[in-house]
């Protein structure tokens, strides 16, 4: 196996990723390692924007009071805080790096979104801000001299010595070969895993690999349970879920039942522009009682050149599906979107193994506690990319001699058995961990993921047998949380507890080998 040595190496290539390969790379050698191509990732798909305090009507207390109560009182406020406070310099970086987002008249345009008490998201490219800010990105990166890419390369696991994690065993899938990566520090940065579910927003390479990594070299993974569920994704049969941003909702759009009345006014005093939690599971229950698979999105009540100048991608994409967006009625439901939990970190995206970092979607930092604020995921990749890669670069580089691990094959014949397994548990997590769940549905869950474990081998060395493994893994954690919470809070609804229990404000901490832990909010 061919070794390579850097000073730090980062898995994954969204903008959490590229953050913290552009801050690292004034630190030493850097290499980012990704299955696929470098511009795909959740964060390239991100339309409605980045939120920041800049208006002048705007404050960073309201920032983090907006943030802690979509976070149902599961938010960390020190990150709250690092996050809003340090966000505003990162934009700030940004713009001067030669970042352009939208303007009007020589001043930036803010949007606003679910969850929001201001206009305080800013855009590039109308509806493409992930796009462009991720493309932004890469090209500041691929600038740099000494970080080294490698493109449909995926880690298979991470390399332990003496309690340390000193690089990572990867394949590359173009030659077959497999890789060892040395380094004093490895960053996690692989993104979301609603991959899992059969109806969801995200690339087909969201399937959780970060996670399912960190979880077997012993990391520990918290609030697995929170899922959110983004509302408006078209539903149109036998195509993927296509997201309509949450933005839509923010320029006034309207959400209807079959009668074409509004339903969210007499649900929420902000309406359409509850948090999304409110907002998935309002759709939810509207649905059930209209007997249809989706509910109404319209904006046929607003300026329609304005619409389609400030959704262009959007609008361009439903005229795809036949759908006219400011005069027709879209049919939309809601779409598994994000992992709110993920593996637990400090405030420099540090996780308790010694030399592994995460950061971005994959790590759970106590910014999003249970539900996610709208666009305030972007702003965590650039502040916890950096702080991460300042973090990764204090680890003390040593000489070491890795013990070559067995190799990793990718053998065609076993690709059917992974996407058939895949698609059931897909359909599986579907019907029985959705955005609504039960003890008996949790159970039937449970029982069957632990069949798909029970008849796996003990030891796997082939890369779609590992997914097999690694997805499986992930559910199971999932599942588990799901079971333990019995509340109903944020992303996590549960029929037989239809409230948020006050002596449960606690995390569920998980590790392999050991049982689930609850850890309370930090005073």
């Amino acid at each position: 196996m061919q070794k390579k040595i850097f000073d730090t190496i980062i898995v994954g290539s969204g903008l959490a990723g590229l953050t913290a390969a552009y801050h690292a790379s004034r630190h030493g050698t850097v290499a980012i390692i990704t299955k696929s191509q470098l511009d795909t990732s959740n964060s390239y798909y991100a339309q409605g924007g980045i939120a920041g305090v800049i208006a002048e009507d705007d404050s960073p207390e309201l920032h983090i009071e907006d943030t802690l109560v979509a976070g149902r009182g599961l938010c960390e406020r020190e990150a709250v805080e690092i996050l809003v406070r340090e966000g505003q310099d990162r934009i700030r970086e940004l713009i001067d790096m030669g970042m352009q987002f939208d303007q009007r008249d020589g001043k930036l345009v803010l949007g606003l979104e679910g969850g929001h008490s201001k206009r305080r998201i800013l855009h590039a490219g109308g509806d493409a801000t992930g796009k462009e800010l991720t493309c932004f990105m890469l090209k500041k990166v691929l600038e740099q001299k000494n970080i080294q890419t490698f493109e449909y390369t995926a880690v298979t696991r991470l390399l332990m010595q003496d309690g340390l994690c000193v690089g990572a065993q990867a394949l590359d899938f173009v030659s077959g070969e497999n890789l060892i990566f040395q380094a004093s520090a490895c960053i996690l940065a692989t993104g979301g895993l609603s991959r899992i579910f059969s109806r969801t927003t995200n690339p087909h390479t969201a399937t959780g690999d970060g996670i399912a990594l960190a979880f077997d070299a012993g990391a520990q993974v918290e609030d697995m349970e929170f899922i959110q569920f983004h509302p408006s994704a078209l539903c149109v049969e036998n195509q993927d879920a296509f997201l309509i941003s949450e933005a839509v909702r923010g320029e006034g759009a309207w959400l209807l039942d079959k009668q074409g009345q509004r339903f969210m006014k007499d649900i929420h005093p902000l309406a359409e522009l509850a948090p999304r939690d409110v907002v998935a599971f309002s759709i939810y229950r509207q649905m059930k009682k209209d007997q249809r698979p989706f509910v109404y999105l319209s904006l046929s009540h607003l300026d329609p050149v304005k619409i389609k100048s400030r959704f262009s991608n959007i609008s361009r994409k439903l005229a795809e599906f036949g759908y006219d967006m400011a005069t027709d009625l879209l049919p939309i439901a809601p779409a598994a979107h994000y992992m709110v939990g993920g593996i637990k970190t400090g405030l420099h995206g540090e996780t308790n193994i010694p030399g592994l970092f995460a950061c971005g979607e994959v790590a759970s930092t106590g910014v999003m506690g249970a539900n996610r604020l709208a666009s305030n995921s972007l702003l965590e990749c650039l502040v916890f990319g950096k702080r991460a890669s300042e973090k990764a670069a204090a680890c003390a580089n040593q000489p070491l001699n890795i013990e070559q691990p067995v190799p990793v094959t990718n053998l065609q014949e076993n690709e059917a058995f992974f996407l058939e397994i895949k698609n059931e548990i897909a359909d599986l997590m579907s019907q029985h961990v959705g955005i609504v769940r039960n003890e008996t549905d949790l159970t039937l869950a449970l029982s069957r993921l632990a069949e798909i474990k029970q008849n796996m081998p003990v030891e796997i060395q082939d890369y779609n047998l590992l997914k097999v493994r690694q997805i499986t893994e992930i559910c199971t954690l999932i599942t588990k949380s799901a079971l333990l919470r019995k509340e109903s809070r944020g992303g996590h609804i549960r029929e037989e507890y239809k409230q948020e229990e006050p002596d449960f404000r606690l995390h569920i901490v998980q590790q392999k080998d050991n049982n689930p832990e609850f850890i309370s909010i930090k005073k």
